[in-house]
C-alpha cells in the first residue's frame, strides 16, 4: 500500500479495500482479471474483469474472497476531499445513492483502459510530494477520474441535470445522514425542519432526484447501526432501543421486524458474534 501527502492511497490488494483507515473515504476499483466476492452492507457483491466499483462506505465491506488470478487496482481518498472538488450541481448526488445499492458496474474495454490510465496517473504523480501545487495537482487528477466514473455510470443508468437548489437539498440531506443522525432520528419531519423545507417538498425532491423515498434513505443509514448493535451480545434489546432513541421497546421490535423480517431477538440468535 502506497500513501501520499494528500492522503491518496494506491493498492492492488483486494483485502485492503475495507481497511479501518478508509472510514469516510471513497475506494475506486478497476478489475483487470479474475473475480472477487464480498458482502457490502450484508449484500453479496461480485466484481469481475472490466468491472469498476466505487465504494463510499468501505467499512460495510466484509467476507472478501478472490480467485487466484484476480488483478485489481484501486485508489482511495477521503470522501470529503473528493466530494468538495465537485460543484453543487453534479451527477454525484444521484450516483451516490445508486452506488449504495450496487457499487459495481461494467465497463467497455475502452472505458476500462481509461480508468486504468486515470489510476496510473494518480499513482505516478502521488510521488511528486515536492510539487509546489501538489494538492491542486492531485485534486485535478482525482477530478478527472471522478468525471470519467460519472460518465461510465451515466451510460448505464442515465444522466440527470437537477437544478442547483434541489441538488443542494439532497446533498445536505445526505450530509446529515452521513453524520450518523439516522441512529437517533428516523422521521422525515425532523430532516425537513433542519433543511428548512416542508416534508412534502423534501419527499418529492428526493424521489424525483434519486428514485428513493426519504424514509428508504434514512433506513439505509439506520439499519447498519441496528444490525451492528444486535450482533453485540453485551447490549440488551432495551439498551439498543434506548441508544437508538426508539420511543418504546415495542416500537423498536416492530421496526426491526419490518426491516429485518424477524423480531430483533430472533435476528440476534441467528447472527450473534
Amino acid at each position: 500500500m502506497e500513501t501520499s501527502k494528500a492522503e491518496i492511497v494506491y493498492s492492488e490488494d483486494i483485502n485492503e479495500i475495507n481497511s479501518p483507515r478508509f472510514v469516510d473515504w471513497g475506494v475506486h476499483i478497476v478489475c483487470n482479471d479474475g473475480d472477487a466476492m464480498f458482502l457490502f452492507n450484508s449484500r453479496p457483491v461480485t466484481i469481475k474483469k472490466n468491472d469498476a466499483a466505487v465504494i463510499n462506505h468501505p467499512e460495510l465491506v466484509t467476507h472478501i474472497s478472490a480467485s487466484p488470478d484476480l488483478k485489481i487496482r484501486f485508489i482511495a481518498a477521503p470522501f470529503k476531499f473528493l466530494y468538495n472538488l465537485l460543484p453543487a450541481n453534479h451527477y454525484g448526488v444521484v450516483g451516490h445513492i445508486s452506488l449504495f445499492e450496487n457499487p459495481v458496474f461494467p465497463l467497455s474495454d475502452d472505458d476500462a483502459r481509461r480508468l486504468n490510465n486515470d489510476i496510473e496517473q494518480l499513482r505516478l504523480r502521488s510521488a511528486d510530494t515536492e510539487h509546489l501545487f501538489y494538492d491542486e495537482l492531485i485534486g485535478s487528477l482525482s477530478l478527472t477520474m471522478i468525471y470519467d466514473l460519472f460518465d461510465f455510470h451515466a451510460k448505464i443508468y442515465g444522466d440527470v441535470s437537477p437544478s442547483e437548489r434541489t441538488t443542494v437539498v439532497v446533498k445536505r440531506l445526505l450530509a446529515l445522514l452521513e453524520s450518523g443522525r439516522a441512529k437517533h432520528y428516523r422521521e422525515v419531519t425532523y430532516y425537513a425542519a433542519l433543511l428548512n423545507v416542508s416534508p412534502k417538498y423534501l419527499s418529492e425532491t428526493v424521489r424525483r432526484l434519486t428514485g428513493n423515498s426519504v424514509l428508504s434513505l434514512i433506513d439505509k443509514y439506520a439499519l447498519p447501526v441496528l444490525i451492528n448493535f444486535l450482533k453485540n451480545s453485551d447490549l440488551s434489546l432495551t439498551q439498543i432501543a434506548r441508544e437508538m432513541n426508539f420511543s418504546s421497546l415495542s416500537y423498536f421490535s416492530r421496526y426491526a421486524r419490518r426491516h429485518l423480517g424477524m423480531p430483533p431477538g430472533a435476528y440476534r440468535a441467528i447472527h450473534r458474534r
